[in-house]
């Protein structure tokens, strides 16, 4: 099989497409890849790395800037015309999307040729380069049941999302490797990559609250916001990091996670079973990780908190309330543990080795 693939901006963009390329390799070992990324984002260091061969375009998401849209537009075309170029060349049998402005022309050029042609949306709320090139393409993946609604008059498949297969099969990071208490439970809250300001400020006072409490916390701030706790003295159930690379496979060594819902975390979360109090971050497009996070507080597979209503005293009460054998935590555990989703990207790879099959 001969695979474009495209995604571009953000690792919750890429990772997703990387588990994608890794399934198809691991089925089809002669699978040829192409993935196309913008030239001047994450993908372009991230993708080569992997010995993945990557080509970048040049292009720019759109702005309110009237000027500087007008020559997003010409970066738009001039790609168009060159992902055309490259397909006539490279011949693929199958072109994906999964997320990032980048996969505006790839995609568009896809239909022009009529190559079979897919997108994966990772959000609850798709975005409006995934909600434009829904329109004519031969599928769509979603991470979440309720996004079909947004896709109208295409054909959806639920698939979840690709960046759990990276949890299911890692080994899991014990405590003690960290230096925590295997015996005791374990609090862990994350905040992202580049961790959450104002997030990381609420979050503090509790840390302060749950001295001496029976479990232990452990606060991942993020690189940009470890500054501000690297010099203060904590209880010694408590431990803060700036970073932890194998975060996926900590995951579950867990009793309970609080952390933002993008649609990377929330799908490792939801393939290490562990139970979570999301709270949303009110600063992205569409409000996408709100509606992320009460997707799955409808199907009480987790906790919601949204930020304004975040207050370190009620935050203890529940985490306390919680991990105290509550009925709350046990139908949460419950719920997770027959949540059954099949490997997203084996989903992905039967769904189009099939339209490939029945094209023939």
């Amino acid at each position: 099989m001969r695979l474009i693939i495209s995604a571009g901006g953000t690792g919750g963009h890429i990772y997703p497409a990387l588990a994608i390329i890794q399934k198809f390799r691991d089925i089809d070992k002669n699978t040829e890849v192409l993935y196309i990324g913008t030239h001047n984002r994450m993908e372009n260091k991230i993708v080569p790395e992997h010995n993945i061969p990557f080509v970048g375009i040049k292009i720019y998401g759109f702005s309110k800037n009237i000027i500087q849209d007008f020559k997003n537009c010409n970066y738009v075309i001039k790609a168009y015309y060159k992902c055309i170029d490259i397909m006539k060349d490279f011949k693929p049998d199958v072109v994906i999307g999964v997320g990032g402005y980048v996969t505006l022309p790839v995609v568009m050029a896809a239909k022009k040729l009529k190559i079979k042609t897919f997108i994966h949306e990772q959000n609850s709320i798709p975005g409006k380069t995934n909600k434009f090139l829904s329109r004519g393409v031969d599928g769509v993946f979603t991470s979440f049941k309720d996004s079909e609604k947004y896709f109208k008059g295409a054909k959806c498949y639920f698939t979840g999302n690709p960046c759990s297969d990276n949890v299911k099969n890692l080994k899991g990071v014990t405590k003690a490797s960290l230096g925590l208490t295997e015996s005791k439970k374990l609090v862990l809250i994350v905040s992202g990559s580049l961790g959450s300001k104002g997030m990381n400020e609420k979050l503090e006072e509790f840390l302060h609250l749950s001295k001496g409490s029976n479990y232990e916390v452990l606060f991942i701030t993020g690189e940009s916001g470890y500054s501000a706790y690297q010099n203060k003295k904590y209880a010694s159930n408590i431990k803060v990091i700036p970073y932890l690379d194998n975060l996926s496979a900590f995951l579950k060594s867990c009793d309970l996670v609080i952390s933002r819902s993008g649609a990377g975390i929330i799908a490792e979360i939801l393939a290490s079973k562990v139970p979570s109090i999301l709270i949303p971050s009110p600063n992205v497009a569409n409000n996408h990780q709100y509606y992320n996070a009460a997707s799955l507080k409808d199907d009480n597979l987790a906790f919601l908190i949204e930020e304004k209503d975040l207050d370190s005293n009620t935050l203890y009460e529940k985490v306390t309330s919680l991990l105290s054998d509550s009925k709350d935590y046990q139908n949460i555990k419950n719920n997770l543990n027959k949540y059954t989703q099949t490997s997203s990207s084996k989903a992905i790879y039967d769904i189009v080795k099939e339209a490939l099959d029945n094209a023939k």
